[in-house]
């Protein structure tokens, strides 16, 4: 620190050094505790330690390094360093003056209302209030100076669009392949086609975090339709039967009919969402909706999409539970039930996976924003809450939500599977119920929750990971922006 305070004083006039030397000594400081190794050099791992709190994205980080990267050798010294602050904390403050319209040196909730507004997001009171506390450090219910500076000096954002839009991410609702409410784009986004590359990165996340953990789901159909007066032992030997049955390649079973089925549901719901959203705000296209209405929205949504691949959720149970030559292929499959029990059995099932849906996706939501806020409330002057905070929040709010509608859920897939069971017989949802409860009794309803639980931490985090690089290659960041040289 005392070295690079010198340098100021050999490359500078004294009265320059006087002026700035608050300013120039707080630089210094941020660049001591960001060279982590003590080597003079600043490099994107070292950024990516020193800024883990502030919720940023890769690709956000790669910005910065190469925005201030001048002699192109891949990491910042002091100098380039400094340079970079000094040009970045111009451009805040000509987007600070910008956005407070009254010209009192303070933004208040109103002044964010108008900012969001400007790129076609209209938020309630109480969510311009939460992104404002957010920022504010003293409790005046205003941002300063001071506080807008220290909240976007690692934000390597450039213009009052792209501060709008960093906002509007800040309270997306997506949480890797639990999607309860979809997230809200505005027309500009929409033509842009940045939606359909958000929403296919998604896609890919959910892709990989599905067959990731496909072995675990098949353990939890294979223990939910196997009652334990069929199949008794724990999830260790439903897991040697298997293998033993097929061999490791088993435990994909139904994983390509589950992969496949993500694309047409993603773009049904979001489709629905955006017609229902139409409606509910009648002539009014301008009204928020506020978080009841979205969540009815997408609920809705979510059923109108469930409705349209139903056949193909029957289809994945079905090639999950099959034995070794059973079926060849997803064709074969469809084939065989449309001949032996006609077009119906592609819709068995389908009322408690309707019913499902509500339980689930209300306590999901709730559980998973009543977490992030709390954490947003705890952590005032923090940006957006990182990647493992999110990952956290995402798996309470899916285990919470699965605990609730887990007995929907297996009584669905055992009507999926009756056909396929030898001697089963074809009960309806209700008597399938009570026949459960009399047999193995209320335990019997969360038959299988066990792999079913053990999979969510690790879905979630793989499909957050997946989903950073995804969107990365397909150029899209976190502040909506495309990422890369030459890229706008």
């Amino acid at each position: 620190f005392h070295d690079i305070v010198d340098y100021f004083r050999n490359n500078f006039t004294k009265r320059h050094f006087l002026l700035l030397s608050d300013r120039e000594k707080r630089w210094a400081e941020l660049f001591d505790q960001l060279d982590l190794n003590k080597d003079g050099r600043i490099d994107i791992r070292e950024l990516r330690t020193g800024l883990a709190g502030r919720g940023l994205s890769r690709g956000s980080l790669e910005r910065i390094v190469e925005a201030g990267d001048t002699n192109q050798d891949g990491v910042l010294d002091f100098e380039e360093f400094t340079q970079y602050l000094r040009a970045h904390e111009k451009q805040l403050k000509l987007m600070f003056r910008s956005l407070d319209r009254n010209n009192d040196g303070k933004i208040d909730v109103a002044e964010i209302q108008h900012c969001l507004r400007s790129i076609g997001v209209n938020i309630s009171l109480e969510d311009a209030t939460r992104i404002l506390l957010s920022m504010d450090k003293d409790g005046t219910m205003t941002i300063d100076w001071n506080e807008w500076r220290d909240y976007f000096l690692f934000n390597p954002i450039t213009n009052m669009e792209e501060v709008a839009r960093y906002w509007k991410r800040s309270m997306m609702l997506d949480i890797g392949e639990q999607l309860t409410v979809p997230d809200e784009f505005t027309e500009e986004e929409k033509k842009s086609g940045y939606v359909w590359r958000q929403l296919m990165a998604g896609a890919l996340a959910g892709s990989v975090s599905r067959t990731g953990t496909a072995p675990l789901d098949r353990i939890k159909v294979f223990r939910q339709v196997h009652g334990s007066t069929d199949f008794k032992g724990n999830v260790l030997n439903s897991f040697q039967y298997m293998l033993k049955e097929g061999g490791l390649q088993s435990m994909w079973r139904g994983n390509g009919i589950n992969v496949l089925k993500i694309a047409p549901e993603t773009a049904i719901k979001f489709t629905a969402y955006e017609q229902i959203k139409s409606m509910m705000r009648g002539g009014s296209e301008t009204r928020s909706l506020r978080v009841h209405e979205r969540f009815v929205a997408g609920s809705l949504a979510g059923a109108m999409a469930q409705t349209a691949i139903y056949p193909m959720e029957v289809l994945k149970t079905r090639l999950t539970l099959r034995k070794t030559g059973q079926y060849s292929g997803i064709a074969d499959c469809a084939k065989q039930i449309l001949q032996r029990e006609g077009v119906a059995a592609f819709y068995k099932g389908y009322v408690p996976n309707l019913l499902s849906i509500v339980p689930y996706a209300g306590i999901d939501l709730a559980v998973y924003e009543t977490l992030k806020f709390a954490w947003l409330n705890r952590n005032i002057g923090l940006a957006d809450p990182g990647v493992m905070v999110l990952v956290g929040c995402g798996a309470v709010s899916s285990t919470c939500g699965q605990l609730a509608s887990y007995p929907l859920a297996l009584i669905r897939t055992r009507m999926q599977a009756q056909a396929s069971v030898k001697g089963a017989p074809k009960l309806s949802m209700l008597a399938l119920f009570r026949n459960i409860v009399t047999k193995e009794g209320i335990a019997g309803l969360y038959r299988g929750i066990s792999p079913n639980l053990l999979k969510v931490v690790p879905a979630v985090s793989v499909s957050y990971v997946a989903y950073e690089y995804t969107r990365i290659m397909l150029g899209v960041d976190i502040e909506g922006r495309r990422e890369g040289k030459g890229k706008g």
